[in-house]
């Protein structure tokens, strides 16, 4: 018997011991193991490239808790983490991140914490850590101020001469040709001096374009238009000639000195949208977008500003577009019984095409709520008036360029920016490349004032207020409108959607 009851003290006390280590895990980088670091190294050389990431991490966490942090910062680095499982993904940016952190390099931050837009399985805190990390590193970027996107070579010269490299053929030769067309009517209806000169972009590499450009005596290039190629240029030091290109890249930062991004963004725009939402006092929200690619990466945009200002997201929808709107609908708005469940919901967010856009407040309706605030992006608008069509989309708040709501935006077409080239854009062209040509505007005007940067922070466009960030990307903020009898209408005060109008 007390042979049984020592055996059973000695369980209960292992027990203990067992659930005091697991209450007290232990820092990534504290993990300090038996095994000899550069013998794990020497094995993944030989191991197959999945087995070799995973060994590689176990190497740099030995290294870390042995104090090497250099060595490991240095091994964690040269792992391919889309070799990982998707704990150990985790796991390798917990460490990446906290060792970049501690050798104040913002960047490899960025990096480590991208896993954050995968959606990988994470304990709560582990995400709280990487989103710290993340803001932290973003901070630390901005802070280093504008020096990487001085351009003292323009500074005080007048931009006399721009190459515009665009592509001529391929995937992308429409929306280039649009672009292009705007460019030279802008620079036609102006009048001024500066001299606009074209390659096709799809017959050369980058390193050729720059030479061409640089043989032509070009003071600086626009373009190129290939999200790829934006992001390779992303990743050098530096680029041979100023350039604004036509795209943003994948990075989470743009690191390339003399390299300038804008375009349409739709995560911009879904961004923008969280943080109107949360100025009108909502706090849940849920969210529908389409279920590909476009849709996921607007959808992050959306998911993470709002949950960085606090924000929560009740119900994240991801929807077919060639299915029933009421699934959708009755997955976002927590329907039963034929009706919408809306105790914890205050607003939705809405991303779609006019089509199905135009189904999902009609729907709303008929499970019984048709005061549910929704903020869209400006895809649901085709920017012609069509008031019986659009008159499903009353009271959906939206925003789009200048250009496309100049009522909402500035009261009336005369207030617009460059409206003279609005006016001749918008007699020859059609409703569905406006926003492509009043891009090929605002590309011109910014590329015109690389010589006085200052010029571009608060630059009012024909696609929203632009401003130039300290990695060199340009963003816009638009306005917002709210569709009234089917046609936008300004929305003039906050909280107007609040407001029982």
């Amino acid at each position: 018997m007390k042979q049984s009851l020592r055996g059973l003290l000695a369980a209960a006390l292992m027990a203990l011991l067992v659930a005091g280590c697991a209450m007290q895990p232990p820092n990534v980088v504290d993990r300090v193991s038996g095994e000899d670091a550069g013998q794990l190294l020497s094995q993944a050389e030989q191991q197959a490239p999945e087995q070799a990431a995973k060994t590689r991490l176990e190497a740099a966490s030995i290294l870390a808790g042995q104090g090497e942090r250099d060595k490991a910062f240095e091994t964690a680095d040269a792992i391919d983490e889309s070799l990982l499982s998707e704990g150990d993904r985790v796991r390798w940016a917990l460490l990446f991140s906290e060792l970049a952190r501690a050798l104040d390099d913002p960047r490899a931050v960025l990096r480590a914490t991208q896993v954050l837009n995968d959606e990988l399985p994470m304990q709560a805190n582990q995400q709280e850590t990487l989103e710290e990390r993340q803001r932290w590193a973003r901070e630390a970027l901005d802070q280093q101020g504008m020096a990487n996107v001085a351009l003292p070579e323009l500074e005080g010269q007048e931009i006399r001469r721009i190459v515009v490299a665009l592509p001529e053929s391929g995937p992308l030769s429409s929306v280039a040709n649009t672009i292009a067309t705007a460019m030279r009517n802008h620079h036609d209806t102006k009048g001024d001096n500066t001299e606009l000169s074209f390659l096709d972009a799809s017959r050369y590499s980058l390193d050729e374009l720059y030479q061409q450009a640089q043989q032509m005596n070009a003071q600086l290039m626009i373009g190129p238009l290939d999200k790829d190629q934006v992001t390779q240029l992303e990743q050098r030091d530096s680029v041979p000639l100023p350039t604004l290109a036509l795209n943003y890249g994948s990075g989470d930062h743009n690191q390339a000195q003399r390299l300038f991004q804008y375009g349409l963004s739709a995560e911009d725009e879904a961004r923008q949208a969280a943080r109107r939402a949360w100025q009108d006092g909502h706090r849940q929200m849920s969210m529908m977008v389409p279920d590909n690619g476009w849709g996921r990466r607007v959808g992050e945009a959306f998911w993470n500003e709002w949950k960085s200002q606090g924000g929560e997201i009740t119900n994240a929808v991801r929807y077919n577009p060639e299915s029933s709107v009421s699934t959708a609908v009755q997955s976002a708005l927590n329907v039963s019984g034929e009706r919408a469940r809306l105790g914890n919901i205050d607003a939705l967010f809405l991303l779609a095409l006019p089509e199905y856009a135009r189904q999902v407040p009609p729907t709303m309706d008929y499970y019984y709520a048709p005061d549910l605030p929704i903020y869209a992006t400006s895809h649901l608008h085709e920017g012609r008036l069509q008031t019986r069509l659009d008159q499903d989309l009353n009271d959906v708040m939206f925003m789009d360029i200048p250009w496309q709501i100049p009522d909402a935006a500035v009261g009336g077409e005369e207030a617009l920016p460059f409206s003279a080239s609005y006016r001749s854009l918008r007699d020859e062209s059609d409703a569905s490349m406006f926003r492509l040509m009043a891009m090929g505007v605002d590309a011109y005007e910014l590329a015109i004032r690389f010589s006085n940067l200052a010029e571009l922070e608060g630059l009012s466009g024909s696609t929203g207020t632009l401003s130039l960030r300290s990695d060199g990307r340009i963003y816009r903020e638009l306005p917002w409108a709210k569709f009234q009898n089917g046609a936008p209408a300004p929305i003039l005060i906050p909280n107007l959607d609040n407001s029982g109008e």
